[in-house]
C-alpha cells in the first residue's frame, strides 16, 4: 500500500460531476442571531445513581471529570466501564451521543502504565476528524496525568513528522489514535511498533470492519499486536452480519446493548420530514435557517460536489457557512473543524464523513437535504442534535421515490411514524427553546403557555398586553429570548409587559 493511498477517506461516495446542489430559487437572505446561553458539555446528569468515584478511579482521572461538570455515568458508562476496567473484551451498541467514547477513554487512562518509547493503546476509528475528536477527549481526561502522551495520526498529513515522532522515545506516544491507512502504512515501514500494546480499541467498529479495504488495513494493524490484550469496539449501529466479524478479533466477549436495535431512536430528538421537489430544496432550506432558532446546524448532503455548491449559496444568502468533506485539504478540513467545534461558525454542510462519532455539543439542529441512503446512515446523521440526550430537532428532505422507500426503512426499523411536516416552524420552535425555558422555569407548567405565546408571536408579528400569559409562562419566555436574541422578534418592544 502505498503512501498515497493513506489519504483515501472511506466515508464518501461521489456522484457524476454534472449532479450539483438543486437550481431552485436563491432564497431570502436571514440574520441568524448566535446564542449566548449555550449548554456546556458535561453539564448533563445521568439517570444513575452511581457516581464516578463508585469506579474506583485514579484521583488524577476524577478531578478532570470533576472540571468537565459531569457527577453521574450515563447508562452505556454505567453499564460498560466496570468491565472494561476488568480487562474483559467488549461489544458495546449504544445510541448516538451517550457518552461511549468516555468508556474506553477513562478504561485506558486508568490502566494504562507508561513506558518512554512504548505503545500501550491503539485506538482506531474511520475518519481524521473523529481522531482528532477523540485525542482531544485524551487530552481532557489526562490533563491531571502529564507522564501520559496522546498522539493522533491520519492521513494528508506528511508521513515523515509521524515517523519522527515515534522515533524518539520523548515524543513516542503512549496512547495512539488513528486511522486504518495511515496506521497500516507506519507499522508496514516498521516506523510504528506496536509489540507492548495492551488495549486495542475500534470506534464506529461497524463503518471499519463493513467495508472489506478499510477490514484489511484494521486487520494487518491489529496482527502486529500482541495475542494477549483487551479489544473493545464500539458503535451505535451494529447489523446481526457484523457481530460475528467483531467477536473474531475477541475472546469471549462481554456483549453490552443498551437499547435494542429497533428502540435506537433518540429521545428528546424531534423528528420530521418535509416533502418537497428537489428544486424546492434551497428555498425551503432558507426558509427553516431563517425562521428557526438554534445554536448550530449540520446539513447533510449525498457527494462532496453538492456540499461545496450548497456552502456556497448559502455564503451568498448571507448564512455563516462553512463546508466539511473529504474534497478539501487535509488542513483545511481540520481547520473547518475547529472553528465549527469552537462556535466560530454556526452552519456545516457536510457529507456522512461528519455522520459519525462526532460530538459537537452546541449542535440542536440537523437537516438532511439529501436524505441517508439507509435507516443506519439516518440514525448516525440526526445524532450529531440531541447529544447526550439533550433537546435537538431534525428534518428530513423527501423528494423521490427512493427517499419514500428510505423513510419507510427508518420508520420500520425504529417503529416510529415520522410526522409530515407542513407547516412546522411553530412547533419545531417550541422543541428548540423548550430546554431553555426549563432552566428559567424548573418544570414543565408553563411550557403550553409558552407554546402559545411563540405562535402568537410568530402569527401576529407584535405582542398584544390582552394577551399575556400567566407570570411562569412569561418567566420562561423572557429565559428564552435572552438566551436567543432575535431582531425579528423585537424583546424590548414587548418583554416588559409580561410582569405587568
Amino acid at each position: 500500500m502505498s503512501h498515497e493511498e493513506d489519504l483515501i477517506d472511506y466515508s464518501d461516495e461521489e456522484i457524476g460531476a454534472n449532479e450539483t446542489a438543486a437550481a431552485g430559487s436563491n432564497g431570502k437572505k436571514g440574520e441568524l442571531a448566535a446564542s449566548t446561553d449555550v449548554d456546556k458539555k458535561g453539564s448533563y446528569v445521568g439517570i444513575h445513581s452511581t457516581g464516578f468515584r463508585d469506579f474506583l478511579l485514579k484521583p488524577e482521572l476524577l478531578r478532570a471529570i470533576g472540571d468537565c461538570g459531569f457527577e453521574h455515568p450515563s447508562e452505556v458508562q454505567q453499564t460498560c466501564i466496570p468491565q472494561a476496567l476488568l480487562g474483559g473484551d467488549i461489544i458495546c451498541q449504544a445510541k448516538s451521543g451517550l457518552g461511549k467514547t468516555a468508556v474506553f477513554v477513562l478504561a485506558t487512562l486508568q490502566q494504562v502504565e507508561p513506558v518512554n518509547g512504548e505503545v500501550s493503546v491503539v485506538v482506531m476509528c474511520h475518519t481524521r476528524e473523529l481522531a482528532y475528536q477523540i485525542r482531544d477527549e485524551y487530552n481532557r481526561f489526562s490533563k491531571y496525568m502529564p507522564d501520559i502522551k496522546t498522539g493522533v495520526f491520519y492521513g494528508g498529513t506528511p508521513i515523515k513528522t509521524d515517523m519522527e515522532t515515534l522515533k524518539n522515545k520523548d515524543t513516542c506516544p503512549h496512547i495512539i489514535v488513528g486511522t486504518p491507512g495511515r496506521l497500516k502504512a507506519l507499522v508496514r515501514d516498521k516506523a510504528l511498533r506496536l509489540g507492548s500494546v495492551r488495549i486495542f480499541v475500534l470506534d464506529e467498529c461497524d463503518k471499519m470492519l463493513d467495508q472489506p479495504d478499510m477490514r484489511t488495513d484494521v486487520q494487518d494493524v491489529f496482527r502486529a499486536t500482541p495475542t494477549q490484550k483487551q479489544v473493545m469496539m464500539f458503535s451505535a449501529t451494529l447489523s446481526e452480519a457484523i457481530k460475528p466479524i467483531c467477536r473474531k478479533f475477541m475472546q469471549n466477549p462481554t456483549e453490552h446493548y443498551v437499547d435494542e436495535d429497533t428502540k435506537l431512536t433518540l429521545h428528546g430528538l424531534q423528528q420530521y420530514y418535509i416533502k418537497l421537489e428537489e428544486k424546492e430544496k434551497n428555498r425551503k432550506l432558507n426558509e427553516l435557517l431563517d425562521d428557526l432558532q438554534f445554536n448550530q446546524v449540520i446539513i447533510f448532503v449525498r457527494s462532496t460536489i453538492r456540499a461545496t455548491e450548497l456552502d456556497k449559496l448559502l455564503r451568498e444568502c448571507n448564512f455563516p457557512s462553512i463546508a466539511v468533506h473529504s474534497g478539501v485539504s487535509q488542513e483545511e478540513r481540520i481547520k473547518r473543524y475547529k472553528e465549527f467545534k469552537e462556535f466560530k461558525k454556526r452552519i456545516c454542510v457536510a457529507t456522512d464523513v461528519f455522520g459519525r462519532g462526532i460530538d459537537i455539543e452546541r449542535i440542536n439542529l440537523a437537516i438532511n437535504y439529501d436524505l441517508s441512503a439507509d435507516a443506519s446512515s439516518y440514525l448516525h446523521r440526526v445524532g450529531r442534535a440531541g447529544r447526550f440526550g439533550t433537546k435537538g430537532l431534525a428534518i428530513s428532505f423527501v423528494s423521490s421515490d427512493q427517499d419514500q422507500e428510505v423513510l419507510k426503512e427508518i420508520e420500520k426499523r425504529f417503529e416510529v411514524a415520522l410526522p409530515l411536516a407542513q407547516s412546522p416552524i411553530a412547533k419545531m420552535q417550541i422543541g428548540l427553546l423548550e430546554p431553555m425555558a426549563m432552566k428559567v422555569v424548573g418544570d414543565k407548567g408553563a411550557i403550553g403557555s409558552l407554546y402559545f405565546v411563540i405562535v402568537h408571536i410568530r402569527a401576529a408579528g407584535t405582542w398584544v398586553p390582552g394577551d399575556r400569559p400567566d407570570t411562569r409562562a412569561g418567566r420562561a419566555l423572557h429565559g428564552c429570548l435572552k438566551a436567543v436574541p432575535s431582531t425579528r422578534l423585537e424583546p424590548d418592544r414587548y418583554l416588559p409587559l409580561l410582569f405587568a
